[in-house]
């Protein structure tokens, strides 16, 4: 089980890979599969047939956090065929797509600052039969950044929302934290103020969850602290930056991590994980043969 909250996604940066070698299996084998694919799924795996004008679709498209070998094949061959791109950073965007010698016709930005005013627009373009595709500059787009509103406003003028799932910062630091898994919390950024913080943490833990934070480096120091304050004995991963050259993750107690961190600032981007301390009834749970439950 998982619940969701907040924003923003992450990384940049990475290993470089043949875009022309790439392109050149998008050409052939992926576009046929595709079509063969969707051929195959029939009336119960597309949406039902419009009459009339044409409609567009907007596909959420996951891109590399970190290094650029992370990309779909799935995810390129959408980036090359849709008619507009709306991207967190267009500078950025346009690497990834340069590096895979795509093409795209129309680039727009799609931002926190100015998604209000862009969400009626893109969903414009969709009413005139334009396909668009969402891109943060890493991650999953509309988990936790305003991606979300362009979904709500889609669905809402009966346009097909399209996941192009991939990597996301969250889910991999949560599966290589060595952490409970089963059940998870996704938090996003947390309270800024160590009052209200603690309380939030407080609560979140109470649930007895694990709990995956986003948090910037300037602040995980603040962070540790408050989550020893509540739950010393809290276990913990820092995850840095993840999938890029200097990945790094640190794991301890939070009274441990939080000493560790007060003289020592990270740089990157941060994914910290948390799990209540240790009990019985979690120890009785991991003796069980794993997916007896399901």
């Amino acid at each position: 089980m998982a619940t969701a909250r907040h924003r923003d996604p992450r990384g940049r940066g990475g290993a470089r890979v043949r875009g022309r070698r790439l392109r050149s299996r998008l050409r052939s084998a992926d576009l046929s599969r595709s079509t063969q694919a969707d051929r195959q799924l029939g009336s119960g795996g597309r949406a039902p047939e419009r009459y009339g004008p044409a409609i567009g679709k907007l596909y959420l498209v996951a891109t590399p956090i970190g290094n650029l070998e992370d990309v779909s094949l799935r995810a390129l061959r959408i980036l090359q065929e849709v008619h507009m791109v709306a991207c967190e950073d267009t500078r950025h965007t346009q690497i990834l797509l340069r590096e895979h010698e795509i093409r795209a016709k129309h680039l727009t930005s799609y931002t926190e600052f100015n998604h209000r005013r862009k969400a009626p627009e893109l969903v414009g373009q969709m009413d005139r039969g334009w396909d668009v595709a969402l891109v943060t500059d890493a991650g999953t787009p509309g988990l936790s950044d305003p991606g979300e509103q362009l979904v709500a406003a889609a669905i809402a003028a009966g346009h097909e929302v399209v996941p192009v799932p991939g990597p996301a910062a969250a889910i991999a630091a949560l599966v290589a934290s060595g952490l409970p898994t089963r059940e998870f919390t996704f938090v996003g950024f947390p309270e800024k103020k160590s009052g209200a913080r603690r309380r939030e943490l407080t609560e979140l833990l109470g649930a007895g969850r694990t709990l995956v934070i986003y948090e910037s480096p300037f602040r995980v120091g603040d962070l540790l602290a408050d989550l020893a304050a509540v739950a010393p004995d809290a276990r913990v991963a820092v995850a840095r930056e993840m999938t890029k050259l200097h990945e790094e993750i640190v794991r301890g107690s939070a009274s441990d991590l939080a000493a560790h961190y007060a003289s020592e600032r990270p740089k990157g981007e941060i994914t910290v994980v948390v799990a209540p301390a240790k009990n019985a009834g979690e120890q009785v749970r991991e003796e069980r043969e794993p997916g007896s439950e399901r």
